[in-house]
């Protein structure tokens, strides 16, 4: 990789210069300007590094420090320089931009503040709630229509030329044969258009008019989605879309939080947690909304759907209440209801809402095929004036010759025939009813006829992951305990270790609620006894039953709908409890612990309950919750037992049954976390088996899948198998299981007081906020005790490891782009053979400004055939400074990975791969958040899934499983391709052909040969005819139009590679209407001599002249130089 990229000598006069003069102004000593150097040093950093080669070592760009803060001189002088040059064409654009931004000046975002239910208190005036996808309006349809059609050379040179044809003096045919073609390409078109528009406005009046309950002073209302205004209290039930983006005011859930399902957002299938603002969740009723006065302060309109800034204030307090917003007090608009019932005040509308700022315009997609006609077809035109030229010369320009000139252009236009669009549009009708009723694709749909050969021109394929890749279902594979490792046939033997240790712990249970708090320093103390089997079983699966954020959710009993309704209405039975979390590997761990014995019950924000084997209640207080993030890579939470009479009082609450027991084992606060392994491994205990483990995920970067796929019936260990813990974290890396590892901390009551107080300090900072947060928990991150390992596997989808195998063999680069974590995105590349077995992956190191930028490219650029993986923050810095250098880089990987993408940086990233390589891209993805990368690229694909129709509606072409892409671009993208190049050839009058044989692309040298055998074909035509009818001449039409189309029936069958009994009864229908046509045509055909043996041998004479050198070509080419398919056959 590093070969092809030339290096750059560092030093520069410039810099040389610089350390001069900062050498002598250093040896000038202290002064007034003193001060100058650090400030240039300052300033010109950044310009600077615009300078300096991206192929610097890192060594280098560590140690020089004079190189780094070169002075601006040199910089100047090119400014100069460049003002004198090209300073008027810029100027001149400026003016331009300036223009159309006055032309088409847009509304500037701002912050906002929203009363609650007082829509006119807005100061400012927002823009409707209302969703419009169509592309044109009454009055912009016909013109737009006809813009995109006769913006192409070759579309307008038939509407010259027919227009030509109303003026007497060029008039040389019948109108219709030049009006009736065009007419019919724009009417199909027309109406083509005006149907799918018309389904645009279907499904746009469709969302515009669902109805939402508005709460007013007077009560509920019914209001459409489309006049919903910023300040509006709605209400949305269960089930329901949220209509615009709001702020989380009250839910009919007494823990204050509801789930809603974001997958036509961010492509995430799992439910997010929301929670209500506690202030109006605290109040009694719904209409004290109105009693109180309060307001919304809200941050512009802004991309990012992953944060958000606010405030809440209510002003009729003593003191004031304020309470600070962020994105779990966001319900953003296209997400649905999950659980319960919520209300919100609106904050944006229409076009300045997360979901459609995220949203790009469709295009208009012309095909690769027909740019490389419109070019072909530019030089005919020269070629057809030049020829035309010197026709007017010959006649010595004699009367009015530019007359003359336009008459033989209209004569020689038969060689770009009129007929030549209507033939490709047909073609390319029937190559989309062929890919549609393929049985071996079914599901498939065609929703852009106009496009199919570009399934054979791809170069690159974007595709995402969850939903596209994989199933988005986890499944637990493995508990590693150090010596053991127990797979998903042990379930029964773990069963038997939790029923062995609780039985322990319930003689416990009947003590009084005294004895349940041990000692706070006695454990400290305390010898280390080692631990049997069954209580480091029950330890860990205790640890993954705790540690996560992961809710279950009940059916309720009553009718849906309600705004409130109580928990008495709740199934708590175990057949009406599903699990709702953030992310599906917790889900999967919570539910591998519900199938081994250990239940979670139920949770809120202050506690949650588990259920034993045995059936007894134990229930937790949540102190503290540490989310999961990218930086850290971990997440934890801090939990205490409640005493047992809080337990028997939360039992007539809760609606459970079973007795509760005190876990007086571990009643001291505890705290538990579980991430990473890279993360965990400096905040655990040292154990050889971790270290083991991280090695071998680094080791097992390149050397993943030697062994091939591992599936469930392959695994390498026995039930109980004790095993070494290189064999076993090794297989764990090698299976592409997602690892985590789960530690905890036994904390004193001291402990977590002096914790708490300085993490409430923390919360309350102003400024550095996050880095303050981020710095108390770190301390209590030390010195965990390890207590297992946990391997969950994504399920793919069917057959994609082929179907990645079979695209990268046919040259394809694929990228996945994806909204998930770096971690996940890495496994599912490994596991899904996107990174083939052979190669290396380079991960891109988190970088914040230019330097970091420079030095990891750098970095980078010494790897050879490895794979990249990067994150959308990464990615966004580096196209920010080094956008060229970084694609040069990226397109020579064998494959790239993008973590944490929005989707405004998927489509990004596929106009860039356009704008900077000039390749065919093709992007595939299921959710809303994958719709603007589909529309951005050449060809878009959408897969009907679990994340709903929203990319499968806006795609090119719709598939039911990623498996039937490799058809559909293997068999049915090249053969359209190929079918389509060689449908140009039997359009062109004369045997004028405009493409290739064997479906190589158009270009000018094969253009050419087909032009040298259009004029050896037309010659031995017309000669021949000379020779052979030299007394019959004057039958010079059916002569020469028999010999013709002889001569292309001819060709096709030159042409054709594989024979379908299709193409057999075409000729011969073909060769059927001609001959019917002569009995019909009667003035320019003599059927008298048509009928001689003489004229039939002569003109078959002709044609096998004519065509009989091309067949032994052909035949020698093919046995010199055989094509490949021949060799795959043979």
């Amino acid at each position: 990789m590093a070969d092809r990229i030339p290096l750059y000598p560092v030093r520069s006069a410039a810099a040389a210069a610089s350390r001069r003069r900062a050498a002598s102004f250093g040896a000038a000593g202290p002064g007034p300007g003193a001060e100058r150097p650090s400030r240039y040093q300052l300033e010109e950093e950044s310009a600077h590094l615009d300078e300096m080669p991206l192929m610097m070592s890192e060594e280098g760009f560590e140690n020089d420090e004079s190189d780094y803060h070169t002075l601006p001189r040199a910089r100047l002088s090119r400014r100069k320089k460049w003002f004198v040059c090209g300073g008027w064409t810029f100027l001149c654009s400026s003016c331009c931009d300036w223009l159309m931004n006055i032309c088409q000046r847009k509304t500037e975002l701002k912050a906002r503040t929203v009363w609650l239910g007082y829509p006119e208190k807005c100061e400012e005036k927002h823009p409707r709630n209302s969703i419009k996808n169509q592309k044109y309006n009454v009055f912009t349809f016909i013109p737009g229509v006809l813009y995109e059609q006769f913006k192409f050379f070759l579309n307008l040179y038939f509407l010259v030329v027919s227009c030509s044809q109303f003026v007497p003096a060029l008039k040389i045919g019948y109108l219709y044969t030049y009006w009736a073609p065009l007419g019919f390409v724009l009417a199909v078109t027309i109406m083509r258009e005006a149907v799918d528009e018309f389904r645009r406005f279907q499904r746009d009046k469709e969302v515009n008019s669902q109805l939402y309950s508005k709460l007013t002073v007077r009560g509920k209302v019914q209001v459409k989605s489309s006049d919903i205004q910023v300040g509006d209290l709605i209400i949305v039930e269960k089930n329901q879309r949220i209509p615009s983006d709001m702020v989380f005011l009250r839910t009919s859930e007494k823990a204050g939080s509801c789930f809603v399902r974001t997958d036509q957002l961010d492509g995430e299938t799992d439910w997010k947690l929301k929670v209500a603002v506690s202030c109006t969740q605290r109040l009694p009723a719904l209409g004290d909304l109105f009693s109180i006065s309060a307001y919304v302060y809200a941050q512009k309109p802004q991309l990012d759907i992953h944060s958000f800034e606010g405030t809440f204030t209510r002003e009729d307090s003593d003191p004031p209440i304020h309470e600070s917003l962020s994105i779990e007090n966001t319900l953003w608009a296209s997400t649905v209801v999950a659980s319960g019932t919520v209300i919100g005040v609106v904050i944006y509308t229409g076009k300045e809402t997360r979901s459609v700022m995220n949203t790009s315009n469709p295009q208009n997609k012309v095909g690769l095929l027909d740019l490389e006609l419109n070019r072909l077809t530019k030089a005919l035109f020269l070629a057809l004036i030049a020829l035309s030229v010197v026709m007017v010369t010959l006649q010595g320009f004699a009367g009015p010759w530019y007359r003359s000139l336009f008459r033989f252009l209209l004569l020689f236009s038969y060689i770009i025939p009129i007929s030549l669009r209507v033939n490709l549009d047909m073609g390319k009708a029937a190559y989309g009813w062929m890919i549609m009723k393929d049985e071996n694709i079914p599901g498939t749909v065609v929703r852009t006829s106009t496009i199919p050969e570009e399934l054979g021109r791809l170069v690159y394929l974007l595709t995402d992951k969850t939903g596209t890749l994989t199933q988005n279902e986890m499944v637990f594979k493995r508990l590693h305990l150090g010596t053991v490792s127990y797979g998903t046939d042990t379930v029964d033997e773990i069963q038997d270790h939790l029923l062995r240790s609780c039985s322990q712990t319930q003689p416990q249970a009947g003590g009084n609620s005294a004895s349940s708090t041990p000692p706070r320093k006695a454990q400290a103390s305390a010898p280390k006894v080692r631990k049997s089997v069954s209580s480091r079983v029950h330890e860990a699966v205790k640890a993954v039953a705790l540690c996560h954020n992961v809710t279950p959710v009940y059916e309720a009993r009553g009718t849906a709908g309600e705004t409130e309704f109580t928990e008495a209405d709740q199934d708590f039975s175990d057949d009406s409890r599903t699990y709702q979390a953030s992310s599906p590997d917790e889900v999967a761990l919570v539910q591998w612990t519900e199938s081994v014995g250990l239940t979670l019950v139920s949770r809120d924000l202050t506690s949650m309950q588990l259920r034993t084997p045995s059936g007894q209640m134990l229930t937790y207080c949540i102190l503290q919750t540490f989310p999961f993030t990218s930086e850290s890579k971990r997440m934890g939470v801090i939990v205490r037992p409640r005493p047992l009479q809080q337990q028997q009082r939360g039992l007539r609450t809760s609606g459970f049954t079973s007795v509760f027991l005190q876990d007086t084992s571990t009643a001291e606060i505890t705290f538990y976390m579980k991430g990473a392994d890279v993360a965990m491994s400096p905040i655990v205990q040292y154990n050889d088996w971790l270290e083991e483990e991280v090695r071998a995920v680094l080791r097992c970067a390149h050397v993943f899948s030697e062994r091939g796929a591992v599936t469930k019936a392959q695994c390498p260990f026995s039930d109980l198998e004790a095993l070494t813990g290189v064999t076993a974290c090794g297989n764990m890396a090698r299976e592409g299981l997602r690892t985590l590892v789960v530690a905890k901390r036994a904390l004193t009551e001291e402990q977590y007081q002096d914790f708490e107080s300085r993490y409430s300090q923390a919360k309350l900072s102003i400024h550095d906020r996050t880095l303050k947060v981020a710095a108390v928990v770190e301390s209590l991150e030390r010195e965990m005790e390890l207590l297992c390992l946990t391997g969950v596997e994504d399920q793919l989808q069917a057959d994609v490891r082929p179907t990645l195998e079979m695209l990268r063999n046919a040259g394809i680069k694929i990228w996945m782009l994806t909204g998930d974590k770096l971690e996940t995105a890495t496994c599912i590349a490994k596991s899904s053979h996107l990174v083939s077995r052979t190669q290396d992956t380079h991960i891109f190191r988190p970088v914040a400004g230019r330097a970091d930028a420079h030095l990891e490219l750098n970095a980078f650029r010494r790897k050879q055939d490895c794979a990249l993986v990067i994150s959308g923050d990464s990615l966004e810095v580096c196209l920010r400074y080094y956008e060229r250098e970084f694609v040069e880089l990226a397109c020579q990987c064998p494959a790239v990975v993008c973590c944490r993408c929005s989707p405004t940086q998927k489509a990004r990233i596929v106009k860039l791969l356009q704008r900077r390589t000039g390749r065919r891209t093709c992007a595939i993805g299921d959710g809303g958040n994958d719709v603007s990368m589909i529309q951005a690229a050449d060809c878009g694909i959408g897969i009907e899934g679990k994340e709903g129709r929203q990319a499968s509606l806006a795609a090119d072409f719709s598939v039911t499983q990623f498996r039937h892409v490799g058809r559909l671009l293997m068999v049915h993208g090249r053969s359209s391709y190929t079918r389509s190049a060689a449908l140009g050839q039997f359009v062109m009058h004369r045997g004028l052909i405009l493409s290739t044989m064997q479906g190589r692309s158009l270009s000018f040298k094969t253009f050419l040969v087909w032009v040298l055998i259009s004029i050896y074909q037309g010659g031995i035509l017309m000669y021949g005819a000379l020779v052979l009818f030299e007394s019959e001449f004057v039958h010079v039409v059916a002569i020469s139009f028999t010999a013709l189309v002889l001569t292309e029936l001819l060709m096709v069958a030159l042409t054709v590679r594989t024979w379908h009994w299709l193409m057999v009864v075409a000729e011969l229908l073909s060769l059927s209407c001609y001959v019917a046509s002569l009995a019909f045509l009667n003035e320019y055909f003599d059927v008298a001599f048509i009928t001689t043996v003489t004229f039939v041998w002569k003109v078959s004479a002709i044609t096998g002249v004519s065509c009989l050198p091309l067949y032994v070509l052909k035949y020698v080419k093919r046995k010199l130089s055989p094509p490949s398919y021949s060799k795959l056959s043979s």
